[in-house]
C-alpha cells in the first residue's frame, strides 16, 4: 500500500536529500528506517531533491509499505526515533496507489532567511546581511520575475532535467520584525540551486550593484554567468507542497 510521509528536516548533518554513494543524506536514513520497520526494502520518493544543507518545513514523499502493516501511532514513533533528532517524520497516511509525491506536486514554496542584527539564534538557518541592504529595491527586483520564463540564468550547469521553463507565481520579500525578513517564492517547479542563485541576484541589486529592471537582462541572457552567486544553503527551507487532492 502507498503511503505520504511528511517530513520536517535540518540539512546541516545531511548532503542533502538524494541518496549518494558514501555519503549520508535524508532519503538514505528513511529508507533505512523504514526498510527495517517493514522488514523488506522500502524506496523513497521525495516530492524535490533538496541540496546539501538545506532544510525542510514541510517535504513529502511517498513509499510503498506492505499490506496489513500497521502505521499507527507506535509505527511513526519508532520511526522517528530510528531516524534520530534532525529527521521528523510528521505523519503517515496511505493513498491512492498512483499517487506520486513528486510529479503530482503542484505547487512548492521555500523561504530564505535574514536578519539585519547579529543573533546567536538564527546562526546558521538565517543569513547575516548588511544593515544598508535595500529589501524595497530587491522586492522591486522579484515582481519582475514571476510568470512563465526560461531560468536557466539561475539553474545550476549540466543537469539533467528537460526544460529549464518554471511558472513563478509568488516572489516577494517579508518582514518579520526590525532585524529579520524571509523571501519567499512559489512555483509549479524549481531548477537546481534556483533559489539560492534568484536570492544572491537579488542581494546584488539590494547593496545598488544594478538597478531592479537588471533581472530582466540576467533572464534573457540564458547565462548561469550572468546572475548573482549562490547564498548560503543554512536560511534556505522548502516551506510547502502542494497536490490537488
Amino acid at each position: 500500500m502507498r503511503h505520504f510521509l511528511d517530513i520536517s528536516y535540518r540539512g546541516a548533518p545531511f548532503h542533502g536529500w538524494q541518496i549518494q554513494p558514501g555519503q549520508i543524506t535524508v532519503q538514505s536514513v528513511l529508507e533505512d528506517a523504514l526498510g527495517r520497520l517493514a522488514r523488506q526494502p522500502s524506496p523513497v520518493t521525495g516530492a524535490g531533491r533538496t541540496d546539501a544543507g538545506v532544510n525542510a518545513r514541510r517535504m513529502i514523499a511517498h513509499v510503498d509499505l506492505p499490506d496489513g502493516l500497521d502505521t499507527g501511532v507506535r509505527f511513526l514513533h519508532s520511526l522517528n526515533a530510528m531516524c534520530g533528532p534532525d529527521i521528523a517524520v510528521r505523519s503517515i497516511r496511505p493513498v491512492h496507489p498512483d499517487a506520486h509525491a513528486r510529479f503530482d506536486a503542484v505547487e512548492r514554496t521555500y523561504r530564505y532567511f535574514a536578519h539585519t542584527a547579529k543573533s546567536p539564534f538564527s546562526q546558521g538557518l538565517s543569513w547575516l546581511a548588511p544593515a544598508t541592504l535595500d529589501f524595497e529595491a530587491m522586492d522591486a527586483a522579484a515582481a519582475l520575475l514571476l510568470g512563465r520564463r526560461d531560468f536557466t540564468s539561475f539553474s545550476k550547469l549540466h543537469t539533467d532535467v528537460k526544460t529549464n521553463i518554471c511558472d513563478l507565481r509568488a516572489a516577494a520579500w517579508h518582514r518579520i520584525d526590525s532585524d529579520r525578513w524571509y523571501f519567499e517564492i512559489t512555483a509549479d517547479r524549481f531548477l537546481r540551486n534556483m533559489v539560492r542563485a534568484v536570492v544572491g541576484t537579488l542581494v546584488d541589486i539590494g547593496r545598488h550593484k544594478a538597478a531592479p529592471a537588471h533581472v530582466l537582462d540576467i533572464l534573457a541572457a540564458a547565462d548561469r554567468c550572468a546572475a548573482g552567486n549562490s547564498m548560503p544553503a543554512g536560511p534556505l527551507f522548502l516551506w510547502d507542497v502542494k497536490y490537488p487532492y
